[in-house]
C-alpha cells in the first residue's frame, strides 16, 4: 500500500488521476480504499476521494422484473453504461463539483446525488468488484483508469469472510449459504479469474 501511495503522489499533476481498485466481494476493497485515501490526504501533496461503483446497482423493481433479485450484486445487475459515462465526466473534471450516486446498504437502494466530488480532487479512487473485469460491457471501463489495482484473497478466506459479513448483517443462519454459495462466492471467483492484469496487486 505504501508503494502505491508513493507512486500516486509522484504522479500528481494538473490532471485528475483515476485509480481503479477491483476485487471480489469481501476482499477488503473499502478498507484498502479508505486507507489509501487517508494516506494520500495526509501527505499534504494531493487531495483524494473515493467513488464506489455500488451507486449504479439497478433498483430492486428492475431486478424483480428481470428475475435477477436473487443475483443482486452480480455483473448483470449494474448500470454499466451509466457508470462509464459518470467516470468519463469525472475524468474530464471540468465542473466545480460533480454529484455521484451512493448505495445505501440500510435501505438497499441507490441515492442519486448522494456525494459530491469537487474539482480540487486530484486522485479519485474508484472501487468495485467488476471495474477491471475483462468481459463486455465492463471491459470498456479499463481504459479510463490511469492506475489499476487488484485485491487478491484466497477463495477459502473469501468464503469465511462472506459468511461472517452476512452474519454481521443479522441474516438468519439458514439463509446465508444460499447468498454466499449461489451468488457472492461465484461473483468473487469470477473477479479473481477474469480481471485485467493490474499495475499493482494487494493481498489481504
Amino acid at each position: 500500500m505504501d508503494d502505491l501511495a508513493s507512486f500516486l503522489i509522484a504522479q500528481v499533476n494538473d490532471q485528475r488521476i483515476l485509480v481503479g481498485m477491483a476485487g471480489p466481494p469481501g476482499a477488503g476493497k473499502s478498507t484498502c480504499a479508505e486507507h489509501l485515501n487517508e494516506v494520500l490526504n495526509a501527505s499534504g501533496k494531493c487531495r483524494s476521494a473515493i467513488f464506489p461503483m455500488d451507486g449504479f446497482h439497478y433498483d430492486d423493481s428492475i431486478l424483480i422484473a428481470r428475475g435477477l433479485r436473487s443475483r443482486k450484486g452480480a455483473p448483470e445487475t449494474f448500470d454499466v453504461a451509466g457508470f462509464r459515462h459518470m467516470l468519463e465526466r469525472l475524468k474530464h473534471n471540468q465542473e466545480p463539483e460533480i454529484a455521484v450516486p451512493v448505495f445505501d446498504r440500510e435501505l438497499e437502494i441507490s441515492r442519486a446525488a448522494g456525494r459530491m466530488i469537487p474539482l480540487q480532487v486530484g486522485v479519485l479512487i474508484i472501487e468495485g468488484n467488476y471495474i477491471l473485469l475483462d468481459r463486455e460491457p465492463w471491459s470498456s471501463l479499463e481504459p479510463l483508469f490511469d492506475v489499476t489495482v487488484n485485491i487478491r484473497v484466497p477463495e477459502e478466506v473469501l468464503r469465511q469472510r462472506l459468511y461472517a459479513r452476512w452474519e454481521g448483517f443479522g441474516i438468519p443462519a439458514d439463509e446465508i449459504p444460499a447468498k454466499v454459495e449461489a451468488n457472492d462466492l461465484p461473483n468473487g471467483v469470477l473477479v479473481l479469474a477474469e480481471s485485467f492484469k493490474s499495475d499493482f496487486v494487494l493481498r489481504t
